[in-house]
This record gives C-alpha cells, structure tokens and sequence, in this order.
C-alpha cells in the first residue's frame, strides 16, 4: 500500500472505473425513452461508485474515507439492481446482465476489505 500516491493507484478504484465503462457501453443502446430513465440512473449509480472511493481517499480523514467507501457500496448495490431490472424488463440481455453482476460482485468484495483494513489502522 506504500506504493499508492492517489486514489488512481487503487485497485479498487481501477475496478469501479472498469464497471462503469462497461455500463455506459452495455446503456448506449437502450431505447431513447430511457435516456431519463434506466440509463441515466444506471450510468450515475456506476459513476458514482469510482467517485465515491476516489472522494473518500481525498478526504485524507480515515473515518470520512471509511464513509465514501460505504457510500460506493451503497451504489454498487443500487447499481446491481438497476442492472437485474434492465434484464428483467428485456433492455438487456441476460448474458450482459451476468456479465455487469459478475463485475459488480468481484468488486463489492473490496470496499469490505478496504474498510476492515482502514478501521483497523
């Protein structure tokens, strides 16, 4: 962690920057009349993730980092279900549905770790 001079060396931001690229991409294409909608909310729960982990860390505060990071969990969780919802309701497919969930679960074990280890330290 010695090596980690800003909230761009974390893997766990890198991870929540690679989701929501795939987000924006697996959105691009839903109906118009969804621009308001399911995209926009889906695009601003991903973003908002990567935004949170990064704000937490600027904070230089281990509680206020502690507390964007729950924040960025919170979002993944809003993000997963408006991802189950687009596939649901047939704005995406299953298999990319599966595959954003399969993201979203590799990266939801690490703000858990990360909170451990910054409470602890």
């Amino acid at each position: 962690m010695s090596d980690v001079r800003g909230h761009r060396d974390l893997q766990v931001w890198r991870k929540a920057m690679d989701l929501a690229e795939a987000v924006y991409m697996a959105t691009k294409d839903f109906p118009r009349d969804e621009l308001f909608g399911m995209t926009s909310q889906s695009r601003r729960a991903a973003g908002s993730v990567a935004a949170n982990i990064a704000e937490g860390y600027g904070r230089g505060v281990r509680q206020a980092y502690v507390n964007f990071l729950r924040i960025a969990r919170g979002s993944l969780r809003e993000l997963e279900t408006h991802i189950e919802l687009a596939a649901r309701v047939e704005l995406m497919s299953t298999n990319d549905a599966e595959g954003l969930l399969a993201k979203a679960d590799e990266l939801g074990r690490m703000p858990h770790g990360l909170i451990t280890k910054v409470s602890a330290s």
